[in-house]
């Protein structure tokens, strides 16, 4: 079942274009991620997406609801964690879920999210004194509290240390187990690869790529990459259907290609009394697939 219905979505801020005809349907019970660089427009689409945002063209549907015409419809089946969310510093745990649980008609109980999320101990600790670790989780429980069929998560573990991020991860995969969709922007190429069912790659506002993680890493025209050391004539190699390039970088030899690579070159080799020194296989990644759709590296300081 299709939750998340986006067409030729647009968005434009005074001179600039934001968001330009983005489409992508998001199916119900997966997790979803929006992978881009800086400024690619993947705040905007989910805002849009969430009603927060009045886009300029193209349509949203979400669980067969306009985010413009049925937002209050809309505000109790869609959970919402922002990227830019705050809370004031002196509110507490429990007073910010009990408030949170209001705006809606069939809350979850707040004591049962803070339990279940681990804030027990918190309950009555001040939002300024929380770790990053611990407001990431109060936001989640806060995007819960309504019993959401579907959730946006944007940049949920940016600035946390790596056991609180897979801390995090953990917790997005319950959300899913408990049924409820997720939308997943995130600038971290382990986080989607871990997590997303599907991604949507956005760059200058257009979905360049969609697919699984594996997928993507798929579609590159050389997926691994052998290096070692060996004297032999290139021709050896590069008449086989495996491999695609094969470079030399003084002594070093580099052969990337796709398929079962490892074992025509070694097997190749071999049968020519050839001995690879140094021998080291590697396997192109998520990071490699961003570069080759996008032209350029994401950084670890890539938020918007």
């Amino acid at each position: 079942m299709t939750v998340i219905e986006v067409q030729g979505l647009h968005k434009r801020y005074r001179g600039h274009v934001a968001v330009h005809d983005v489409s992508f349907a998001v199916e119900e019970g997966e997790i979803f991620g929006v992978l881009g660089p800086n400024g690619a427009g993947k705040t905007t689409t989910v805002e849009c997406v969430a009603g927060l945002r009045v886009p300029d063209g193209g349509s949203v549907s979400v669980l067969g609801l306009d985010p413009r015409r049925d937002r209050a419809a809309l505000r109790a089946v869609l959970g919402v964690q922002l990227q830019a969310g705050e809370l004031p510093d002196k509110l507490r745990v429990r007073e910010a879920v009990t408030l949170f649980a209001s705006f809606y008609p069939d809350p979850a109980d707040p004591d049962e999210l803070i339990e279940r999320w681990g804030l027990t101990a918190k309950r009555d600790t001040a939002y300024a004194k929380l770790s990053g670790g611990q407001k990431q989780r109060l936001s989640i429980v806060l995007a819960l509290v309504g019993n959401p069929r579907v959730a946006i998560l944007d940049e949920l573990t940016t600035g946390l240390d790596p056991q609180a991020r897979r801390d995090t991860w953990d917790a997005i995969e319950q959300i899913r187990d408990a049924g409820v969709t997720v939308v997943l922007v995130t600038h971290f190429m382990e986080e989607a690869q871990r997590l997303c069912d599907r991604l949507a790659v956005i760059d200058a506002g257009r979905v360049v790529a969609l697919d699984s993680p594996d997928g993507l890493v798929a579609g590159l025209p050389a997926g691994q990459t052998l290096r070692f050391r060996a004297v032999f004539d290139d021709t050896l190699l590069t008449a086989l259907p495996e491999v695609h390039t094969l470079t030399r970088h003084g002594g070093k030899v580099e052969v990337r290609g796709h398929g079962d690579l490892l074992t025509a070159v070694t097997s190749t080799l071999a049968a020519h009394r050839v001995v690879p020194v140094d021998l080291r296989l590697e396997q192109a990644g998520l990071d490699d697939a961003f570069v080759a759709l996008t032209g350029r590296a994401l950084t670890a300081g890539e938020t918007t």
